[in-house]
């Protein structure tokens, strides 16, 4: 059944990170009232968690909250990953439930499938193999946030639905090397090396691993898209359906920033998961398709780090 958002009181967790301050772009045009909840409430408190629930009383709840990084970062800090995230995901659920919510999406990522996983990325090839050991921490996290929306629909008949996007990019990416996934990296690196004149900018790996890439704004309308028209247990795939080479990514950043110079492979560093491309076809299905091509996302994506607020 259709789920109208229009006069919907809904909370977008997570309102200031990429993904959900481009749910709350998308939100401005469905009549709803949107909800939020200063950076002073710790989503990984309970207690806080609840209060806010309680008092503020949402009718539906986008659960884009979570930490996120890159492989660096990941392989760094892997409890951190695993306790935020856990600790996050585990306390809206249980408060979206206790306080009656319609319904909630969880958002969780593709890096939840098996490294090896068969391509493309189907939904039910989750748990069917060994993780990327340099993300792990983060994956599992993410799988219990769907194992728990099932849960809640099986044990409590909460509409509770889970959306995996995979890589996302565009305004309000982390640019921090230190933290930072690929495509906002090669950007910052890329920019960096062009104001500097340098003759080349190095990547990691072979620059072979072929990854998907979707525009976070496009991400945001199959997040409401899923919102209105989806109830089922199963996690849906939001992903654009195809994929393209490390180093081929690299050379349309260095075309939208306007960098010449030569692509230099770091092959002592990490490739990660030789290839992730997912099925897009559970969502394509149901009548939705991504509207911004990658070259077009990535100079739109120059462009606002160029304006953005230093």
């Amino acid at each position: 059944m259709a789920y109208d958002l229009a006069g919907k009181r809904i909370y977008v967790a997570g309102h200031k990170g990429m993904v959900g301050s481009a749910i709350v772009r998308r939100l401005a045009h469905e009549g709803c009232e949107i909800l939020t909840s200063e950076r002073a409430t710790d989503l990984r408190e309970q207690a806080a968690v609840r209060s806010w629930f309680a008092s503020n009383r949402p009718d539906a709840v986008f659960l884009a909250a979570a930490k996120v990084g890159g492989i660096l970062a990941n392989d760094s800090y892997p409890a951190d990953f695993l306790y935020d995230n856990l600790m996050i995901e585990a306390n809206i659920v249980e408060a979206a439930h206790a306080n009656a919510v319609e319904k909630l999406m969880f958002l969780g990522s593709s890096c939840i499938y098996p490294k090896m996983a068969p391509q493309p990325i189907t939904e039910d090839a989750l748990l069917t193999g060994p993780l990327e050991p340099t993300n792990e921490w983060y994956a599992i996290a993410k799988i219990a946030g769907i194992k728990m929306c099932q849960a809640y629909r099986r044990q409590h008949g909460c509409d509770f639905i889970s959306g995996m996007p995979t890589n996302l990019y565009g305004p309000g990416d982390n640019f921090d090397l230190a933290s930072s996934h690929v495509l906002p990296a090669l950007i910052r690196k890329a920019h960096e090396a062009k104001l500097a004149g340098a003759p080349s900018l190095e990547i990691w790996g072979t620059g072979t691993p072929r990854r998907e890439f979707l525009h976070v704004d496009d991400c945001a309308d199959a997040c409401v898209f899923l919102m209105k028209g989806y109830s089922g247990e199963s996690h849906v795939n939001i992903g654009s359906g195809s994929d393209v080479t490390i180093y081929e990514l690299a050379q349309m950043v260095c075309k939208a920033v306007g960098f010449s110079g030569e692509i230099v492979r770091d092959e002592t560093r990490p490739d990660g998961t030789p290839r992730k491309l997912m099925s897009g076809k559970k969502l394509a299905e149901q009548g939705w398709k991504p509207a911004i091509g990658l070259q077009e996302g990535i100079a739109a994506t120059y462009q606002w780090f160029l304006d953005r607020p230093s």
